[in-house]
């Protein structure tokens, strides 16, 4: 058993979704799966395994920021078996993207320094695993919904009061939030698939923000989506 995770060797699927808020990994496991079952409820941070058309999947929260899902992303590579990884989390746009929007993140880039840490100093970019990319876009084709592909930011501070954000926009960056980097990184030294599919749940410009409520349970198109690229 794990530091962070209470579940019992076989309860937890090869494919596991990563929220970052629990309250959402709750939901998607009542909603998407079929007879889920809670393997862990440590510090509140909620996992499941159920079945969906037959395959067994679970979905894992991960909290905020790239230290915390360092955490959950290792000790299910490394404890648990996992083999896929996909995240589903909000994050703030950034041109051309709008309120609502889903992004497949191609790339990952950061300011942190945990990727440097990693590698002894080198300046490794994190990519997602291409399989589960094209298997993603070809289905937000298939839903009509209006989705985006290419990099985004994973920054390590919420509240950030530096001028980065004018950088990220001219490096063509879609979008900002703080765990898909880390992952990323963690899933090529474990040689394990990654993906990261969030959603626009505000506009970096301040022009529109969605309801924590909203963000909680709402989304539905992102989980579509990666589920499929994990199928």
């Amino acid at each position: 058993m794990s530091t962070h995770i209470a579940a019992k060797p076989g309860e937890i699927a090869e494919t596991v979704l990563l929220p970052g808020d629990p309250l959402r990994a709750k939901w998607i496991a009542e909603t998407f799966f079929e007879n889920p079952v809670q393997y862990s409820n440590v510090r509140n941070m909620f996992g499941y395994t159920g079945t969906i058309n037959g395959n067994r999947v679970s979905v894992q929260g991960t909290g905020m920021g790239a230290p915390s899902i360092g955490i959950y992303a290792h000790e299910l590579f490394e404890e648990y078996e996992v083999q896929t990884a996909i995240r589903v989390g909000t994050s703030g746009g950034l041109a051309p993207t709008k309120l609502r929007d889903v992004v497949i993140a191609m790339t990952a880039s950061t300011d942190s320094q945990i990727n440097r840490r990693a590698t002894n100093g080198l300046d490794f970019a994190p990519s997602a695993n291409y399989e589960l990319l094209e298997k993603a876009v070809a289905k937000a084709r298939e839903l009509g919904i209006d989705f985006h592909v290419g990099g985004i930011a994973s920054g390590d501070l919420f509240y950030d009061t530096t001028d980065s954000l004018e950088q990220w926009k001219k490096l063509g960056i879609l979008a900002l939030e703080m765990e898909t980097s880390q992952l990323y990184t963690l899933a090529a030294r474990f040689r394990r698939r990654a993906l990261s599919v969030v959603t626009v749940s505000d506009m970096m410009d301040g022009t529109g923000m969605t309801s924590s409520e909203e963000r909680e349970t709402g989304f539905r198109n992102m989980v579509e989506i990666a589920l499929a690229a994990a199928s």
